[in-house]
């Protein structure tokens, strides 16, 4: 089990969009996160006629490393981490460290 999912609440640590919260998108198997409104970058595409994509600056989210975010905790208002423990019927689940509750209710 990983420890951060799909539409998590994170928290950006480190980078130029440091303190920005937003919820994560998509995860890659190479450690990356791609996070809704974090890492814009700008590039300049050429037109393609066979496709119809119109050439200009265009704007796209890119990958951030997972090593750059924190799961946002609700109830201290802060970046936490997670840890694991199992539940009444041996299954795993997720929780913060600092407080110990449930992050998946």
């Amino acid at each position: 089990m990983k420890k951060l999912k799909k539409n998590d609440d994170i928290i950006v640590i480190a980078g130029k969009d440091k303190g920005k919260r937003a919820t994560v998108t998509s995860i890659t198997s190479t450690n990356k996160v791609l996070v809704q409104g974090v890492n814009i970058i700008k590039k300049h595409q050429k037109p393609n006629p066979s496709t119809g994509a119109s050439g200009g600056i265009v704007e796209i989210a890119k990958p951030i490393d997972i090593s750059n975010i924190a799961i946002f905790n609700f109830s201290t208002k802060k970046a936490d981490r997670i840890g694991f423990t199992l539940d009444e019927k041996n299954r795993k689940k997720r929780i913060f460290r600092s407080t110990g509750e449930l992050v998946d209710n």
